[in-house]
């Protein structure tokens, strides 16, 4: 079949009018008709994801008929950072022409790195800024260590700038940039021989292999128990920030197995972190995995959410103290989820209210979120009046309008 009849078929199953679509494409009506005749070819690839996200196509091998390997269409734009970022990962010097900074000093600006994230509403635009000189730096200490106890130190800090790049990388189009980082992070982790900067290295790359789609659910699993395993016996005397991280651990178990539609795993993983939890300070704050008391109550509504439980996921939002959560892209990615939750139990005007306090949070998160940009989407073709607007509203600060 060709790529103009699929996209008809497509946009006839969404029940959307060639003027809409045309309209949300920022092309005419005469240009769309001509591509659903076959009048003229295939569009390049922008357009083709861009018709993707409109019609909610998840493999592109459905649109375009292409059998090869499907692409997940949850990824955001390229943000103007990203090539120095990847130039910086890129890099690879071997004469260095200055004296590294300090393992010590590169912890000062790694930890106000952390912090100034929390605190951005935009906080790539922040991290893209700080990790080029970070990086750089890191690999420099790496390698001009003198002792082996300097170079597990510095292999540590390392690997927490690359778990910080990831974060700037995620949903961005480049996924062998966001793999190399990973599989970095968790090397340089591996050498540091620190049990906490091994768990937020396994915490990642399990999240990096769970988002590739139900093929690498095993994969994220088998990473996350090995972290879990490695880190339990260590656990009676472990200090707050280890403990927390077995925890996350513990939870992206529920994650995956919620992706899975195991009930039972889900909820139970999600019990168990709950009781890592309670045994931290009530005030205890993860900086990089934001885990916490505060945050239980937005991972409940997440399993709720992955199980597909409107009722339940509703309810779980109401529990939840979205308040106490202190990181502006974290209460973003909860307002997300909350609308995901509102979207499942048939309330859509709630949900994309949701969506704008989600933006009001973080703009950088929402932009970024394939969740959040479909429920937008499908608000842009309400059939109420008013939900329309403001939907169009917040499609154009996200960007998913032309100009």
């Amino acid at each position: 079949m060709a790529f103009g009849q699929r996209v008809q078929i497509l946009r006839t199953r969404r029940g959307m009018s060639r003027t809409v679509m045309a309209g949300l494409m920022g092309m005419s009506v005469s240009w769309l008709k001509q591509v659903e005749r076959g009048e003229i070819g295939m569009p390049k690839l922008p357009v083709i994801l861009r018709i993707a996200e409109l019609l909610r196509v998840r493999d592109l091998a459905d649109l375009t008929g292409d059998q090869s390997p499907p692409v997940d269409l949850f990824i955001g734009p390229g943000h103007a950072r990203l090539p120095a970022v990847k130039a910086a990962v890129d890099a690879f010097p071997l004469v260095a022409d200055r004296e590294a900074p300090s393992a010590q000093h590169l912890r000062h600006r790694l930890d106000r790195a952390w912090a100034a994230r929390h605190q951005a509403p935009n906080h790539r635009e922040v991290l893209g800024t700080l990790l080029p000189d970070l990086i750089r730096d890191a690999q420099l200490a790496v390698r001009q260590a003198d002792t082996a106890a300097d170079r597990r130190a510095a292999q540590a800090v390392l690997s927490e700038v690359y778990s910080l790049a990831q974060f700037f990388v995620a949903y961005q189009p480049d996924s062998a940039l966001l793999w190399r980082v990973a599989e970095r992070g968790m090397v340089a982790a591996q050498d540091s021989e620190d049990p906490h900067t091994i768990g937020v290295a396994a915490w990642l790359t399990a999240q990096a292999h769970r988002d590739s789609g139900p093929a690498h659910f095993d994969a994220a699993d088998s990473v996350n128990t090995a972290a879990l395993r490695y880190l339990e016996p260590l656990l009676p005397d472990a200090d707050d920030q280890t403990r927390a991280i077995a925890g996350a651990l513990q939870f992206e178990l529920g994650y995956t197995a919620a992706r899975r539609g195991a009930h039972g795993a889900a909820w139970g993983w999600w019990d168990a972190a709950d009781r890592t939890a309670r045994g931290l300070p009530a005030d205890y704050f993860h900086p990089v995995t934001s885990f916490s008391r505060a945050i239980m109550g937005a991972h409940a509504v997440t399993i709720a959410v992955e199980l597909r439980a409107g009722g339940e996921s509703v309810r779980q939002v109401n529990a939840a103290d979205a308040v106490a959560i202190r990181s502006r892209p974290r209460l973003a990615r909860h307002r997300i989820e909350e609308a995901r939750a509102y979207q499942l139990d048939g309330q859509p005007e709630t949900a994309l209210a949701t969506l704008e306090k989600a933006h009001q949070a973080a703009p950088e998160t929402i932009r970024y979120n394939g969740y959040a940009r479909r429920i937008v989407l499908e608000e842009v073709e309400s059939k109420r009046p008013d939900r329309r607007r403001r939907a169009a509203a917040l499609a154009a600060e996200l960007g998913l309008l032309a100009a």
